[in-house]
């Protein structure tokens, strides 16, 4: 079992930034490929950006790339997504995610999520 836990969600105006953190604890996290979803009320989860486990590989949906970026610290058992230039349309719950093996996208692939935090960005 991998438990994780998302902080740093919260109110920004348009064009403000936030990160969000998501540490895990429970089984090794070094071998887990991470990803970052959002769910916006009426609509399905969607990918925004995901890193594999040695942190040499990232993704990033279309929506958000050159604006959101992934990293980790597997000593500090801990997946960041920097948020830039954030737009209304950002607006979601966000959830951070695990997986065995190679990153992914889809969310379906994922075996561990965290109970999400709450990013809402004002016009």
């Amino acid at each position: 079992q991998v438990q994780l836990v998302e902080s740093g969600g919260g109110l920004v105006q348009a064009g403000g930034s936030l990160r969000l953190s998501c540490t895990a604890s429970g089984r090794t996290f070094s071998p887990y490929a991470m990803g970052w979803f959002r769910q916006a009320p009426g609509k399905e989860r969607e990918f925004a950006a995901a890193i594999s486990w040695s942190g040499g590989s990232t993704y990033y949906a279309d929506s958000v790339k050159g604006r959101f970026t992934i990293s980790r610290d597997n000593a500090k058992t801990t997946v960041y997504l920097q948020m830039n230039s954030l737009k209304p349309e950002d607006t979601a719950v966000y959830y951070c995610a695990a997986r065995k093996g190679a990153v992914g996208t889809n969310y379906r692939g994922y075996d561990y999520w965290g109970q999400g935090t709450q990013v809402t960005v004002s016009s």
